[in-house]
Order: structure tokens, then C-alpha cells, then sequence
């Protein structure tokens, strides 16, 4: 199970890695013109880096939280 703290850090590096390729590959479509293969390499670099937030959401979807509020189940013998 995943704590609290683990989920928000893990909500912040997705984020992160979406809107950070997003805009790589802005970056990268506006160079085509002046450097090709730069503007490519950004481009790949930058969706890459994107699709790699959207499959963490999908992994941040399967983690259990951790639920302090309710109480643990007693062994009883």
C-alpha cells in the first residue's frame, strides 16, 4: 500500500513529466524549420517524456492508498 506522501509525490513527478514534454515538443515542432533534426529529436524526446506521465497515471490508478481513517482489523483467538 502506498502512503499519503508517496501518492502526492508521485501526483507531482506525473504532472511534471506531462506538461514538461508538452512543451519540449511545442519546442520541438517550432525548430523544423531552422534545425530539422533537432526539431525532430525535441519533438520525439518530448512525447516520449509525455506519454510516459499518461502511462503513470494509469499505474497511479492501480496503487492502493493506505486508509488511517478506518481501523485495522483485531486477531481474535
Amino acid at each position: 500500500m502506498a502512503s499519503a506522501r508517496t501518492l502526492a509525490r508521485l501526483d507531482k513527478l506525473i504532472w511534471t513529466l506531462i506538461f514538461g514534454g508538452l512543451l519540449v515538443l511545442v519546442l520541438g515542432i517550432a525548430t523544423h524549420d531552422e534545425a530539422r533534426i533537432a526539431g525532430w529529436s525535441l519533438s520525439v524526446l518530448g512525447g516520449g517524456v509525455a506519454a510516459l506521465g499518461f502511462v503513470l497515471i494509469y499505474v497511479r490508478s492501480r496503487l492502493p492508498q493506505d486508509d488511517a481513517s478506518q481501523p485495522r482489523p483485531e486477531n481474535r483467538a
